[in-house]
């Protein structure tokens, strides 16, 4: 490198302002999240796969007296699957292995009912690693869901069943190579064919998963990836599954059963998940999970009620645009590939979210606060507009209550803005406000509560305007905000 280059690329001093960087950051505040669950929160909207022998049953909960034979795609084709939902935005992909009906759709040696005693690829198919393989190919992340519940081992409700369950998960974990979730559910207990026995168990929810050494085993298994289930322990579900987080959505949250004790997969307050708990005792943010059919299991009678581009789009921006994820699920057909109807909708949604995120106005204006911590650069407003998650905007000590503005050489027009907290150092503000100058004077447009790692606020109508300000009107701890945008998306 030149000594030209280097000067022309160190930073240049402002009047006012440090370039040394202080040994003395925003004291975190609250729960914290693990560098997993920063991980995770980045990915924002990825995809279910819910595929068995339900797919050709018509059903959407099997028996476990299904016949393996009647698993047979005619036209799998993993790699077709990841680039549809590749083309719709999608990071990641989190495949039904084993729903309640018990049928695995890996070789597993833990049952005999599995795809090995089906006709695809003559028994010597692996839909697991086929669609692990090609979500790597295609850069998705990749998520096993395996049920607790299995309406077809004889073994459930036994001690033995607990072991075989983790024999499942030692498989999935360390077979398919690096997970980023593991997903549980709630339906546990009830009728099924119990190896014929055609009966109904019931379990004690909190005791018989024993579930503190099943997240052990996980943990210790796939050490990087988030756990999910009605309360987590890493990421929370958000108590419905219509793909919408409550208004006010923080991300802590302390579960509790709907007997007031210790809550566990299947036994929550479910309307508390939904706007988890301020100064909650665990970071646990929320995923919110919704098929883009009525159901969850590919039906040909839903072929007309797939949903549109358009309500993909608003339920992004009130599920992820809320602090929380974006888990849609899209069932594969008879086929084994994504419907053409399917299809057309998410790559119509990717197209929608390319051009309404394509062009952060704001990078282009000039950003001033009224407090910056310590007058350092390190902690400048301008870094709320740099593209950068990791650097944030942050101020002294008490003030909790700062603004920043930003100022535009031109008018701008816009109806979506989205603001990030710096969530390493825990969810810090309560609310603030959006003003615009009009007319020689602010005006208010927008306000909300919670924002985490992402608040989506949009707007009824287009502004027209050269100035925005943000007012951080209520917070536990001084801001660190690390993202403001502001965007002029379609109509």
């Amino acid at each position: 490198m030149t000594r030209r280059s280097l000067i022309l690329s160190a930073p240049l001093a402002i009047p006012g302002f440090s370039l040394a960087s202080p040994q003395t950051p925003p004291a975190p505040y609250g729960a914290l999240p693990s560098d997993s669950q920063v991980r995770w929160s980045q990915l924002e909207f990825y995809n279910f796969l819910h595929f068995t022998v339900n797919t050709f049953t018509d059903r959407e909960w099997g028996n476990g007296d299904e016949d393996p034979s009647i698993f047979n795609p005619s036209a799998f084709d993993a790699d077709a699957i990841c680039e549809v939902l590749k083309a719709a935005g999608s990071r990641g992909v989190i495949l039904t292995c084993k729903h309640h009906d018990g049928f695995c759709l890996w070789p597993t040696k833990t049952t005999d009912h599995c795809i090995r005693f089906s006709p695809y690829r003559n028994g010597k198919g692996d839909i697991v690693k086929e669609l692990s393989e090609a979500a790597q190919r295609q850069g998705l992340k990749f998520g096993v869901y395996l049920s607790p519940w299995d309406r077809n081992q004889a073994t459930y409700g036994t001690p033995r069943y607990i072991e075989v369950y983790r024999q499942q998960l030692r498989e999935l974990l360390t077979g398919y190579g690096e997970l980023f979730e593991i997903w549980h559910d709630g339906a546990n207990g009830g009728s099924g064919y119990y190896g014929g026995a055609k009966e109904t168990r019931k379990i004690d929810k909190a005791h018989y998963y024993d579930w503190a050494n099943t997240w052990a085993l996980e943990r210790q298994l796939q050490p990087t990836a988030v756990r999910f289930s009605d309360v987590g322990p890493d990421v929370r579900w958000v108590g419905n599954e219509k793909g919408i987080a409550s208004e006010t959505c923080w991300q802590t949250f302390t579960p509790v059963s709907q007997s007031g004790g210790s809550a566990v997969p299947g036994d929550v307050i479910e309307r508390e998940s939904n706007s988890g708990t301020r100064d909650g005792k665990y970071w646990m943010p929320a995923e919110c999970d919704v098929s883009i059919r009525p159901g969850w299991f590919w039906h040909a009678a839903e072929n007309a009620k797939v949903k549109t581009p358009r309500e993909l789009f608003d339920l992004y921006c009130i599920s992820a645009g809320r602090g929380a994820s974006f888990l849609l699920n899209v069932p594969p057909d008879r086929r084994g590939l994504i419907n053409e109807v399917d299809a057309q909708s998410l790559r119509g949604f990717g197209k929608l979210m390319s051009a309404a995120f394509a062009v952060n106005l704001a990078k282009t204006a000039e950003v001033k606060a009224s407090n910056v911590r310590g007058k350092n650069l390190a902690y400048a407003a301008h870094n709320l507009v740099d593209g950068n998650r990791e650097s944030y905007w942050a101020t002294d000590d008490g003030i909790t209550t700062p603004e920043v503005t930003l100022t535009f050489a031109l008018p701008v027009s816009f109806n979506l803005i989205c603001v990030r907290e710096n969530i390493r150092l825990g969810q810090r503000i309560d609310a603030f406000e959006l003003d615009c100058w009009d007319h020689g004077q602010w005006t208010r447009f927008a306000g909300a509560t919670s924002i985490g790692s992402c608040r989506i606020l949009r707007l009824p109508e287009r502004i027209h305007t050269d100035r925005i300000r943000l007012r951080v009107t209520a917070a536990a701890a001084c801001p660190a905000l690390s993202e403001l945008s502001v965007f002029d998306a379609p109509a």
